[in-house]
């Protein structure tokens, strides 16, 4: 028998929940004024769950370029083998930083800040690093937003205009300096500057390859996700600027590319559609 159409979307929601929270926690409920006022284009764009998900993918590649930004996560956290730990403690920030209340969204950077702190250490050839490094931050914010906007114009507003693109990197920017970012950019043209100039600090070893593997092998707790994330995965290779897909040695064939394009678009679609209220 077919499912109701109010029983399918229900039942595609919760399986989509299920990434982003702990067993037993409820969704959290925001009230009150907060970083960004309603109709604020990062509302927009992080309001998206796919084409976050296909950003995000795309982000974890290109930091991961970074030996010291990837020495913080290596050091320091069990990305390895809980990589939906990460991806559901990520998507917490990004919800209360975008949606939460003030005191909500100030408390969350604090404790990241506090975090921060304590992740310092050596690469293997004795150079040190510091989570709360300004540069370091701003590497790890410009991978985000670059990609979390490219995601969303490829799937969502191709004919975005430049002022709401400007505006979401200004917006942004603003999460980003609270934890501690300097001179970060404001606008697209200033976005793209300021990415290529860290590709010369850019490289691929055993630790990138293995983070990398991590990435491409994770398979979400429900084995009913695995189809979503592995189209995600691919979306995000896709995404990458074509200098870190050769620096990764991944590929998207030509032949696949729009079958790859349109599948992402339509899960999009529908994952719009389940997520919205009935």
């Amino acid at each position: 028998m077919t499912p109701r159409l109010p029983s399918l979307r229900g039942a595609i929601a919760e399986e989509v929940r299920s990434l982003f929270r702990e067993e037993g926690d409820d969704a959290s409920v925001y009230e009150g004024e907060g970083l960004f006022p309603q109709g604020a284009v990062i509302r927009d764009v992080h309001g998206d769950v796919m084409t976050m998900m296909i950003g995000g993918i795309a982000g974890l590649f290109l930091q991961m370029l970074h030996p010291l930004a990837l020495a913080g996560v290596w050091d320091h956290s069990d990305f390895r083998r809980d990589m939906q730990g990460r991806l559901r403690r990520t998507a917490r920030f990004i919800a209360t930083t975008t949606y939460g209340n003030r005191a909500q969204a100030e408390a969350a950077i604090d404790q990241v800040r506090r975090i921060h702190g304590y992740v310092t250490g050596t690469l293997p050839d004795g150079t040190p690093y510091r989570a709360d490094d300004p540069r370091l931050l701003g590497w790890v914010h410009i991978t985000e937003a670059v990609s979390f906007l490219g995601a969303w114009m490829r799937y969502r507003e191709p004919m975005m205009s430049r002022a709401r693109q400007d505006a979401y990197f200004a917006q942004i920017a603003r999460i980003n300096t609270r934890l501690g970012g300097v001179d970060l950019p404001t606008d697209r043209r200033g976005a793209m500057t300021y990415l290529n100039g860290f590709r010369a600090e850019l490289l691929v070893d055993e630790r990138t390859e293995a983070a990398k593997r991590a990435l491409l092998d994770y398979r979400p707790e429900r084995a009913s996700l695995a189809p979503m994330q592995s189209l995600s995965v691919q979306a995000g290779i896709d995404l990458l600027p074509g200098w870190a897909r050769r620096m990764h040695g991944l590929s998207v064939p030509p032949l696949t590319r729009p079958l790859l394009r349109t599948g992402a678009f339509g899960l999009t679609h529908t994952l719009r559609w389940a997520l919205a209220a009935p």
